[in-house]
């Protein structure tokens, strides 16, 4: 018998491999870290076009992290209060960030494969331009959330609320936005391929025979 297949896939998401024991680290701009952990870390942080590998950020409060370019491989965030995360054109592989307050978290032209987001708020969220695979969002709460021209596969969204998601141009497959409780879309047509539930299909009925052209009078 043929095995059936669950649609939408759900995410492929691990936790971070990280040991028993993290060594303290000073962050610096371009280092190769491995197994360290920044605690405690304030003002401006600089780890642009850096490598971290099983590392850990815990109990920052920043005005802005600068991950431009950086290689994050196994790496856990807990507790971070940041202005701006810039980490555009980052790769990575495996990325848990874990509560805490985020004003805006840039991942624009990003290529990630596993992420999770739990229990943080985000005022602006962006995956434009980026190629992300196997992202699970769970208890956020969103202002907006950006995913101009993204290519997204296996993603899930579990008890999130957002006000915006400006989807134009996105490209999806098994795409789970039924745990979005999501205000409005920019453009409804560009969630071809995502699945909704069956009331959010109601609310956005209106929405939908628009775009089709129809005119809808009571």
């Amino acid at each position: 018998m043929a095995r059936s297949v669950v649609r939408p896939a759900p995410p492929r998401v691990s936790s971070p491999d990280l040991p028993n024991r993290l060594e303290d680290g000073v962050p610096r701009r371009g280092m190769d870290a491995h197994q360290q952990r920044f605690a405690g870390l304030d003002a401006s942080v600089d780890l642009a076009h850096a490598s971290l590998e099983e590392c850990a950020i815990d109990d920052a409060a920043v005005d802005s992290l600068d991950l431009l370019g950086a290689t994050l491989i196994d790496v856990s965030v807990s507790n971070l209060r940041a202005a701006s995360v810039s980490a555009r054109d980052t790769t990575i592989r495996r990325l848990r960030v874990t509560g805490g307050r985020i004003g805006t978290l840039d991942l624009t032209g990003a290529q990630v494969a596993e992420l999770e987001l739990r229990d943080v708020r985000i005022d602006y969220l962006t995956l434009a331009g980026s190629r992300a695979e196997d992202i699970l969002v769970s208890g956020c709460t969103i202002r907006a959330l950006d995913l101009p021209h993204a290519t997204l596969t296996r993603v899930a969204f579990d008890d999130c609320r957002v006000d915006e998601v400006d989807p134009r141009g996105m490209r999806s497959a098994d795409v789970d936005l039924r745990g979005l409780d999501a205000v409005g879309f920019l453009d409804v047509l560009s969630l071809r391929g995502v699945t909704l539930s069956s009331l959010q299909v109601e609310r956005l009925a209106p929405v939908f025979a628009v775009a089709a052209g129809i005119d809808v009078r009571d």
